[in-house]
């Protein structure tokens, strides 16, 4: 029994004899029998999808999203001058003089602001000295009218017991019935009944 030559990957010797389909058929034999070798990827790198859910050039936006509320300032002002000039006046006398020097730092270094939303007091030399609070935690409000009653002092009590006391405040019963208004729980204004008292 003849045995037929096996033809190696090199042996590219074909017999005469042989027709092209069997010559087809052993080129398509050989080229089955020639191992190739799969090399592993030297790049190990994890694949992580995002899922969008919107176009990358569209905003989301949601429809309960509010608008923030603007703060409207109702007041924004320093201490009364008239504080000011009749301590000054006052202030040569040697018994006005304490009172003379506190009032002149609060009438350059301190400012009242309501808003619509909270009330601010700032002081210091350069405004670092900032106090912030809400119209929802004010419990009640009293004024003190000075002098003749064309400045007084705003004491205003929070839900917690503090006192915040302003000084020399213009249009002060204007101011304080305007925190009472803003307040969650309002209360009667407070004011003292023994009339207006020294400066």
């Amino acid at each position: 029994m003849a045995s037929t030559p096996l033809l190696s990957p090199s042996t590219t010797t074909v017999a005469p004899n042989r027709t092209s389909s069997s010559l087809t058929h052993q080129l398509f034999h050989l080229t089955s029998m020639v191992p190739f070798h799969t090399f592993p990827a030297k790049n190990h790198r994890l694949i992580t999808k995002l899922n969008v859910s919107s176009p990358a050039n569209k905003p989301v936006t949601s429809p309960t999203s509010k608008k923030p509320i603007e703060e409207i300032i109702f007041f924004d002002g320093g201490a009364h001058y008239g504080d000011l000039a009749a301590n000054l006046l006052l202030g040569f006398t040697l018994l006005w003089l304490p009172l003379t020097l506190a009032a002149i730092p609060r009438a350059f270094y301190l400012r009242y602001r309501f808003t619509n939303l909270r009330v601010t007091v700032i002081s210091g030399l350069t405004g670092q000295d900032r106090s912030d609070f809400s119209y929802k935690v004010i419990k009640d409000v009293q004024v003190v009218p000075r002098f003749i009653g064309e400045w007084g002092d705003v004491v205003i009590t929070l839900n917690d017991g503090t006192k915040v006391d302003l000084r020399s405040v213009p249009k002060f019963r204007e101011i304080a019935e305007y925190c009472l208004s803003m307040a969650e729980n309002p209360a009667v204004l407070k004011e003292d009944s023994t009339g207006p008292r020294g400066f």
